[in-house]
């Protein structure tokens, strides 16, 4: 079940991923009725992804961005069994995460990022060629 999901998510293309979406569907739906009613049912939000540029998929694929800085400050609180206060428990959790984020590996594709706030859109990880007339205003 494990390598099917899987195969969703690490697929070329959205329409490769929406056809393992319906493999998963038909062989596990008897089993996992749940789980499939919920992963047809939040199919388009799961492969959002596709939306970006490649090079940033592995970023979006994972939670860890959110879990790994705060990982560091529960450690360190956990060791010291607690700050005393309130404030004294911001500052020294500000001061781990200014001093882990010198340790954070950077974006790849970071060149990409102003194309995507720039609205941009990407095809399956790929830059989709401007066309019509915003082609000839670009061109201009």
């Amino acid at each position: 079940m494990k390598a099917a999901l899987h195969e969703v998510m690490y697929a070329e293309t959205r329409e490769q991923a929406r056809e393992a979406t319906q493999r998963f569907a038909i062989e596990y739906g008897a089993k996992y009725p749940k789980a499939v009613t919920t992963l047809e049912k939040d199919t388009a939000a799961l492969l959002t992804f596709f939306n970006f540029p490649a090079e940033h998929w592995k970023h979006l694929r994972t939670s860890n961005v959110i879990e790994s800085p705060f990982a560091t400050v529960r450690l360190r609180q956990r060791v010291t069994k607690g700050a005393g206060s309130r404030t004294k428990g911001l500052l020294m959790a500000y001061k781990l995460l200014d001093m882990a984020q010198a340790r954070w590996r950077r974006l790849d594709g970071a060149h990409l990022l102003p194309l995507v706030r720039a609205g941009i859109p990407f095809v399956d990880g790929v830059q989709r060629a401007a066309t019509g007339s915003r082609a000839r205003e670009r061109a201009a």
